[in-house]
């Protein structure tokens, strides 16, 4: 199994091409959630994600036929990069496979940094299977995401870095998508601190670890959906699973909403930006998926920040919905003049901002004098729109709230 030496090993190799990326104090998260808080950065990672550790510790012990011949890989994004650049310094030729859907903007950082894009598939899955063929029909290496003891340990040294500027770390919290990156962190955690927990966090919609702990051995998931297209893997490897059921504490879950809000209060709150994935742990934080006690020092490690800007949109949007800072509706008004300015005036008292007003006549569900309106509105939050919606209810209005 993965150890303390493997990992320091890897550090020797990775710092040359990774940085040491920043742990910070947030004095806002510290006091939503009545822990001691601290940031692992590593969105600020070369290649905006963690992977360039691991790629980087596995291709520089490649031998000298096996670099000559070149590696491949798959990925949702950002082990892609991470392969493509290390492979790039150390003069290696890559090929990488990534899925069709994959975020536009990773597939051309992919490019950017040096490696061949194959688009195939629907997720991570079916791009490996891909990228397999390719190993045995060109004779490359292949580097795989997490399954691999090099990998891992390359991934691992975030956690000396942790336990460096941490010393007094009660609990990392850190996410799984096919488990490297737990892995090698965990080891560097447990083996120099033996009391320190170690929280897993998966979303619930790509969920192969904690149902592979729950039932004792690994499970595949038939099919991933979530926002945290970084952690989407269908089966955890089975390296890191041994690390996991030994080494870590608890393996949770949190819901794509849950995701959405954390990764907006980064942006808000902590000027910070990070993907879906890069904003699980924090989430499992906030919407208290596991125990701690009060200022008990919290460290989440923030993976990721390569995040597609349309895909950025969209979960902004969700995350101002879920706290009560945006909020579409519908009703139904008589056909006549008069009608909308004094829907729009009890609007105005509750001093709601209207964003957008569309109307339909020709909606089915409405009778033939009445007019169906849809109305976009910035809020204050939760409490403001309870007393919107009790408002216009009370004036008589069937208001319907949409997603």
């Amino acid at each position: 199994m993965l150890t303390l030496d493997d990992v320091r090993a890897a550090r020797e190799r990775v710092e040359a091409v990774a940085r040491q990326t920043p742990l910070e104090y947030s004095h806002t998260f510290s006091e939503m959630t009545g822990a001691e808080v601290y940031l692992k950065l590593e969105n600020t990672q070369r290649t905006g994600s963690f992977k360039i550790r691991g790629a980087t510790n596995r291709i520089t012990t490649l031998s000298d036929e096996e670099k000559d011949a070149g590696v491949v890989t798959a990925s949702a994004g950002n082990h892609a990069q991470g392969v493509a650049l290390a492979a790039s310094r150390a003069g290696v030729n890559s090929k990488i496979v990534m899925p069709e859907y994959a975020p536009i903007s990773k597939v051309k950082a992919t490019e950017r940094y040096g490696g061949d894009v194959v688009l195939y598939g629907n997720d991570y899955d079916e791009a490996q299977a891909k990228a397999h063929e390719i190993e045995e029909s060109e004779g490359r290496t292949y580097v795989h995401a997490f399954d691999d003891e090099y990998v891992m340990a390359g991934q691992g040294t975030i956690g000396l870095e942790i336990a460096e500027d941490c010393p007094d770390l009660d609990t990392v919290v850190v996410p799984i998508g096919g488990g490297g990156l737990i892995s090698g962190i965990s080891t560097a955690i447990k083996e120099q601190f033996p009391d320190a927990r170690v929280i897993g966090v998966q979303a619930e919609q790509a969920s192969s670890a904690a149902d592979s702990l729950n039932k004792g051995s690994i499970q595949t998931i038939d099919e991933v959906d979530t926002i945290a297209d970084g952690i989407a893997v269908r089966r955890i490897g089975d390296k890191p699973f041994e690390v996991i059921r030994e080494r870590v504490d608890e393996v949770v879950t949190v819901s794509d909403e849950e995701i959405a809000v954390a990764l907006t209060y980064l942006l808000e709150r902590a000027k910070t930006l990070v993907e879906g994935a890069g904003a699980v742990a924090l989430a499992a934080l906030l919407f208290q998926k596991f125990d701690y006690e009060e200022d008990e020092v919290v460290v989440p490690a923030l993976c990721g920040g390569n995040i597609d800007m349309n895909t950025l949109t969209t979960v902004v949007m969700r995350g101002l919905v879920e706290t009560g800072r945006y909020l579409k509706i519908r009703t139904e008004l008589k056909d006549r003049p008069g009608s909308l300015e004094q829907l729009i005036g009890i609007i105005a008292a509750e001093k709601a901002n209207i964003y957008a007003v569309r109307h339909d006549r020709t909606s089915r569900k409405i009778a033939l004098n009445a007019t169906e309106v849809e109305i976009d509105l910035e809020m204050r939050g939760p409490d403001h729109v309870d007393s919107l919606l009790g408002e216009l209810r009370d004036a008589g209005y069937d208001v319907e709230v949409l997603d």
